[in-house]
């Protein structure tokens, strides 16, 4: 190693906490990304891997994906000041590297521009919701009631109770069963992790889909679909306002630090591989299963429905995978055979963005404490993350460009998830 680059290494490990921007600390101040970068790093063996892993530890980096399979790529966001060091150090350990995005705060303000839909539209169409361009809690919410009082015989807004910050929590239910109560159910949500917006916005396109376009009618015939659209209100709605890259809950999980990794605080395997002590790490677990408010509501509301529930759907981003049980470790339910062909048969329905399918921990990594985890431990049959697009052109920030195209895709998929549970009988 030559003298300037240990330099380097000494110098910007030593104010890397005054660098990086915030994420975690107890503040108010909007956050910016200026000069930060996406690189997607490849290390091509085990040595590699390992040297990635120490470097990610060493500078606290925001990994975005990593993935087992193909060539194991990583994505990670490069503060400006690390850049000339970490290049060399790259250069050094021989682990190519590129650069995704050059500038992420550039991205994010074409990406978040306000919306502007005409006072005439919103009157002729009764709500604000598009699905062109990104939308507030307010936007979203205001949604789900219009659709509440202009369809009362299909659409049933449900309160399950309160986010830390004193937001609601609600599902709709969907469905134009004579019994509701004695059909099938569907349970999708999205919003977990509030950075990834492009959920929520497939969320609200289903229900858009399922409610106000007829053709679509038989599939509430014989079917109930209970669909939470913001799992977390609070930590979206900062996302909106102050760090477009926040991830977890915005409950006070240390003095200086903020928020719990919702996908991490679920009561099964909990506190296992994947799954962060620490309570300013992105994947911090909760002093406890269950700590927060809003897992707490949806676990409760789903046992209370499980038995008619079949299909269980979390909506994620990034990568373009549909991920089967286990995600605490690389282990196979022993219906998994099942489970993996009905989700092959809706991947085939993709025709522009391509889902590769198979075990969390093995496609991804381990990840103990995971609502899909749960729901199958629960005895919901069909359990299922799905990393919606893309694969890492923009990740997280998203284009508003690419929200219906994705949506558009996805819905013939879903309709084979439909198809199956619509068969399931108690």
């Amino acid at each position: 190693m030559s003298l300037l680059l240990a330099a380097l290494i000494f110098n910007s490990l030593f104010i890397a906490c005054l660098t990086a921007p915030q994420e975690h600390v107890w503040t108010d101040e909007v956050v910016s990304y200026s000069g930060f970068q996406l690189w997607s790093i490849t290390p091509h063996n085990k040595e590699g891997r390992e040297f990635l892993e120490k470097i990610q530890r060493d500078y606290e980096l925001d990994v975005w994906q990593e993935s087992r399979s193909g060539n194991g790529t990583v994505d990670v966001l490069i503060p400006p000041d690390f850049q000339p060091e970490l290049k060399l150090r790259l250069a050094d350990a021989e682990i190519p590297y590129l650069v995704k995005i050059n500038d992420v705060q550039t991205v994010i303000n074409n990406g978040n521009a306000n919306v502007s839909i005409s006072d005439e539209k919103v009157k002729a169409q009764g709500y604000k919701m598009d699905w062109t361009s990104y939308h507030r809690l307010s936007d979203i919410y205001s949604y789900l009631t219009y659709l509440a009082n202009s369809f009362p015989q299909i659409v049933t807004l449900i309160d399950i109770g309160w986010s830390y910050e004193g937001r609601p929590l609600y599902v709709v239910r969907i469905s134009s069963a004579s019994s509701p109560d004695t059909k099938p159910a569907i349970w999708i949500d999205g919003g977990i992790h509030a950075r990834e917006w492009i959920t929520p916005s497939v969320a609200t396109y289903f229900i858009q889909q399922l409610v106000e376009v007829a053709g679509n009618a038989e599939l509430s015939t014989n079917l109930v679909w209970y669909i939470m659209p913001v799992m977390n209100p609070d930590g979206y709605e900062f996302t909106h306002k102050r760090n477009r890259l926040w991830r977890k809950s915005r409950s006070k999980a240390a003095l200086f630090c903020r928020g719990v990794d919702h996908n991490r605080n679920f009561g099964y395997k909990w506190g296992g591989l994947g799954a962060s002590r620490n309570p300013c790490a992105e994947t911090f677990r909760g002093s406890i299963a269950f700590s927060e408010r809003e897992t707490a509501a949806v676990s409760k509301f789903i046992q209370g429905k499980s038995t008619n529930i079949k299909v269980f759907i979390t909506l994620h981003s990034y990568g373009q995978y549909i991920i089967l049980p286990w995600a605490y470790d690389v282990l196979y339910p022993t219906d998994y055979d099942e489970l993996l062909a009905l989700a092959e048969n809706a991947a085939s329905k993709f025709v522009r963005f391509k889902y590769s399918v198979g075990n969390t921990a093995q496609l991804l990594y381990p990840s103990s404490g995971s609502s899909a985890d749960w729901a199958k431990s629960i005895g919901i049959k069909y359990t299922y993350a799905v990393e919606l697009g893309d694969t890492g052109t923009y990740g997280f920030v998203l284009p508003p460009s690419l929200i219906l195209p994705i949506c558009e895709d996805f819905f013939p998929a879903l309709k084979v998830f439909a198809d199956k549970a619509a068969t399931m009988t108690h």
